[in-house]
């Protein structure tokens, strides 16, 4: 098993971020990612309508024959992660206890901030996390303009530094010393966060966090690739290819050459 791919998935493109931070931390994986820009984005979706779409994804990476799942996707780990373990056999994480122990870690004065979507933010994933490894005050945002505005390529400039002051504002009053990007279309939007929250805050990028997290389940499992196996990275969507080879480049920070479309009622 230990040359057989790593599963990723998302509602879309944010996923990929994830996906080029693993694709870092573990250059002799092989990976397969899934976005499901069909019903993308799940931020606004129901907790059910997005542990359908979860359940439907993952057995979709078991036929792939995966050895790991790795949920790339705030909102779809808050509502369907521990579903889906109790589901399949795989190792399968989210991208929210990896962030809040990175969040943790790095608060001195254990105030903290998140901001994400709709849905991750109703649903107090982060809190509970975090509040289960250390007690701490937990300040949250919903940002529901920052992913248009990271699909559109509006990162820099007049009206992403409007939007992030806007919402980063209420969090800066709270005294947070650490900020988790709930999101993982967010870090595109780095320079500009980190430019209107100044030195003081640091920024807890989920990606990296979980990278290291499926580094260390593939050691304790022993499960780390051998490398003798020729490397790949795979990608399919559920609408749309063009759309994802075209924008998930900027996310993925690599050329995206092939694209495979699937119907999710045929999985």
């Amino acid at each position: 098993m230990n040359n057989n791919p790593i599963g990723i998935f998302d509602s879309g493109f944010g996923g990929l971020t994830v996906m080029s931070a693993i694709n870092k931390a573990l250059p002799l994986e092989n990976l397969i990612y899934f976005g499901d820009t069909a019903h993308v984005p799940y931020g606004t979706k129901s907790k059910k309508a997005i542990i359908k779409f979860s359940k439907r994804i993952s057995s979709f990476l078991i036929k792939n024959k995966v050895k790991m799942i790795v949920i790339a996707c705030n909102t779809a780990s808050a509502f369907a992660l521990s579903v889906l373990q109790k589901t399949f056999k795989v190792s399968i994480i989210g991208v929210i206890e990896p962030g809040s122990k990175a969040a943790v870690s790095m608060s001195k004065n254990k105030k903290i901030g998140i901001i994400g979507t709709d849905g991750t933010i109703s649903s107090k994933s982060y809190p509970k996390e975090i509040n289960k490894i250390s007690k701490s005050d937990v300040y949250q945002q919903s940002c529901a303009l920052f992913v248009p505005l990271v699909e559109e390529g509006w990162v820099e400039g007049e009206i992403a530094d409007s939007v992030v002051k806007k919402y980063i504002k209420p969090l800066l009053s709270k005294n947070i010393d650490t900020l988790i990007l709930g999101c993982t279309h967010y870090p595109l939007l780095r320079k500009t966060l980190e430019k209107n929250i100044g030195n003081g805050v640091v920024l807890i990028d989920s990606a990296k966090a979980t990278a290291q997290e499926v580094k260390n389940v593939l050691i304790q499992k022993s499960l780390l690739s051998s490398g003798k196996s020729k490397k790949f990275l795979k990608f399919y969507v559920s609408d749309n290819p063009e759309k994802f080879q075209m924008i998930g480049s900027r996310f993925f920070s690599k050329r995206i050459s092939v694209v495979k479309k699937v119907e999710m009622e045929q999985i």
